[in-house]
């Protein structure tokens, strides 16, 4: 009898075992993308959040950050032809346009204002476009560094999800007993997973997509720089020009005709003439 019983027993274990298989797949099947969030609770949630304002940002940065943005085709031959012309004033006038605004016009413009203003006139035109290029560069980089940012913060996120999973699963495995620990440990556990890999997915895209997106703007800012440096070229020259040319002499003043004033009488003819 006994024997039986063990034989039934080993010949049911794999059956058993096959349907606890088959039920813990059907059951993982079943799970939806949004059960896989519901499942990482608070944390889960502001990664979700995270990642829609990560592809936010490279939305905006793809159309924004671009050679026609930076660079409009027609605005920059303009301002070049009015630099090689000699035309400062009109340069600065397309520069200060509304219509305009971009990072060449804002690069340069800056660059004319300071060197109108300086003593110094156009000698200091390449400093001066380094310091404004550098704050307009400055400007680019804010939404890559956003990126950057959530790319930083995104596995720190899932870890911290991951704590808060291994803390209920400790604390459930010294207060419960029988079926509920299993349930209650099983939950926090996914707690723990699902953060870590939420917080992995946001980060993994966006640290590939903060590398690319820093070296494509060096590059549309070195394309930049090879058109401003043929204007500091030619403001150079002008500030040399205009150093060389020497000023024009100042033109007389006239001074008012003086009435002559006779000279005074002798003491005799003063007397008769009171008389």
């Amino acid at each position: 009898m006994i024997l039986d019983g063990f034989q039934s027993t080993m010949h049911a274990g794999p059956a058993l075992l096959a349907q606890a298989t088959s039920a813990a797949k059907t059951g993982m099947e079943n799970m939806s993308v949004l059960d896989y969030i519901k499942s990482g609770h608070l944390v889960g949630y502001i990664l979700i959040a995270l990642s829609f304002v990560a592809v936010g940002l490279m939305i905006w940065h793809l159309i924004e950050v671009r050679r026609v943005k930076l660079m409009p085709p027609g605005v920059a031959e303009e301002l070049l032809g009015r630099i090689r012309a000699g035309n400062i004033e009109g340069a600065r006038q397309i520069c200060s346009s509304p219509e305009n605004k971009s990072f060449i016009t804002g690069m340069v413009g800056s660059a004319l204002q300071r060197c109108t203003l300086s003593p110094f006139g156009f000698i200091e035109i390449r400093a001066a476009l380094e310091d404004s290029g550098s704050r307009e560069i400055d400007r680019l980089y804010r939404t890559t560094d956003g990126i950057g940012l959530i790319a930083a913060i995104g596995p720190m996120l899932g870890l911290l999800g991951t704590v808060f999973g291994m803390i209920g699963a400790f604390g459930t495995i010294g207060q419960l007993e029988g079926a509920s620990r299993s349930v209650q440990l099983a939950s926090y556990m996914s707690i723990a997973l699902v953060t870590t890999a939420e917080g992995l997915i946001v980060a993994v895209p966006c640290t590939i997509a903060y590398s690319l997106f820093r070296r494509r703007i060096e590059r549309l800012v070195s394309e930049v720089g090879e058109v401003t440096e043929q204007m500091a070229t030619y403001l150079e020259r002008h500030g040399e020009q205009a150093q060389s040319t020497p000023a024009p002499a100042p033109r007389p003043v006239a001074r008012p005709a003086t009435v002559p004033i006779p000279p005074p009488l002798p003491a005799i003819e003063r007397g008769v003439r009171a008389s």
